[in-house]
């Protein structure tokens, strides 16, 4: 895999006297499964924060066990149930669908409570809708419910700004999921985040977004576990390069 273009990339940022700054969110937490034991492992040991999206509805207080005294994992909340309501033909999305935008915040509101009664301090209010999917006329009504943040995938021209309300994306997702949920592949993972980094350090896109980085525990194979033991061990805190966890990626730019 071509990570010395990632490096060079990270090497262009230095230059200019910034940090280029990466973020790590990983999807669909609900229990203290092997998989996310080794998610945890891989974080620990690189020194990388992490970014865990749990489903309310489905979380299991073992979950809140496992992560309670690692001070690097943050909670955000992954929609209520990870239910699909879309109409028949239409693409999977539960923060939208034909259901009255306050049906939607009830359900988001008991999942903002159960999260915040499971892990305290360690939750975070940023909602990251189930598929990256939300209805537009949900989100100025998200500070209303007490959120501070809204991520779902990849930078939106459209993306309208709203007051109180902090969005950051995730830009490389490990998985190919129209394509038997296996690994994307090293060199497209990689030019993902090299595209993005890029696209902030040229002004293209807003430079402090941090590019992030997009797993899912679950359903990693051997490959997608593989590639990213190499990425953040070539990753880890070093020089040009800062991961930063989600308390700081959801704070007022500086």
């Amino acid at each position: 895999m071509d990570l010395d273009r990632l490096e060079r990339e990270i090497e262009a940022w230095s230059a200019t006297g910034r940090h280029a700054t990466l973020w790590w969110r990983d999807d669909d937490a609900v229990a203290a499964t092997p998989a996310l034991a080794r998610l945890l492992r891989l974080s620990d040991a690189r020194g990388i924060p992490i970014a865990l999206a749990v489903i309310p509805a489905l979380a299991e207080p073992d979950l809140a066990q496992k992560i309670v005294d690692r001070e690097r994992v943050t909670i955000l909340q992954h929609g209520y149930a990870h239910k699909n309501h879309a109409a028949a033909g239409m693409r999977a999305v539960e923060c939208g669908g034909n259901r009255p935008l306050d049906q939607i915040e009830r359900e988001l509101a008991l999942g903002r409570d159960r999260l915040s009664s499971l892990f305290g301090g360690r939750f975070l209010r940023v909602l990251v809708p189930p598929w990256n999917r939300i209805e537009p006329a949900l989100v100025p009504r998200l500070p209303d419910l007490g959120f501070i943040g809204l991520s779902a995938w990849v930078t939106h021209e459209d993306r309208a700004a709203v007051p109180r309300l902090r969005q950051v994306d995730t830009h490389a997702d490990l998985i190919a999921w129209r394509k038997g949920r296996s690994f994307r592949g090293a060199d497209r993972v990689i030019q993902a985040l090299i595209a993005h980094l890029q696209a902030r350090r040229e002004g293209r896109e807003d430079p402090h977004e941090p590019t992030g980085l997009l797993t899912h525990h679950l359903v990693h194979d051997e490959a997608s576990w593989r590639f990213l033991d190499e990425l953040s061990e070539r990753l880890a805190p070093r020089a040009g390069l800062r991961w930063i966890g989600a308390p700081e990626a959801f704070s007022a730019p500086q």
